[in-house]
């Protein structure tokens, strides 16, 4: 999935395995030619799965596309989430690195990490973490 840092709330996925954003939900086109192109052909909307984000998504997506955009975001008490401190305590090993930069609850990442963007903002990614909390996610960008 791409990033943008324009101020749009719309963006239509071309072509196959796209993703489209309606800014409150994502939907991923399905991913074979022959498959996109037969589902375009007779008119459908070649959509296969989609994803209708909550309250705490939102506040989710907004710190990854500050990271991913921007290269830094700001926790508070509004738009935080329970996990924070855990996130937190991963990127110890980034900060002693270089990579980033935390000050309280302000994230940079440095010139030295922007390679590893991905793998910051992977941090914060709420549901892959729930689902393998035990799981080293750092070389799945690699």
């Amino acid at each position: 999935m791409g990033y943008t840092s324009s101020n749009t709330q719309l963006m239509v996925g071309l072509g196959m395995s796209a993703i489209s954003d309606s800014w409150y939900a994502f939907a991923q086109n399905v991913k074979t030619v022959e498959e996109y192109q037969k589902m375009v052909e007779e008119g459908q909307i070649p959509v296969v799965k989609g994803h209708v984000l909550n309250e705490e998504d939102l506040v989710v997506r907004r710190h990854i596309l500050n990271l991913m955009c921007q290269l830094e975001t700001t926790f508070n008490e509004t738009n935080s989430f329970p996990e924070l401190e855990n996130a937190l305590d991963m990127l110890k090993e980034m900060e002693n690195d270089g990579l980033v930069e935390i000050n309280g609850y302000e994230i940079k990442i440095t010139e030295a990490g922007r390679a590893f963007t991905r793998n910051v903002a992977m941090v914060f990614d709420l549901r892959m973490m729930r689902n393998k909390p035990e799981t080293r996610i750092f070389s799945m960008t690699i």
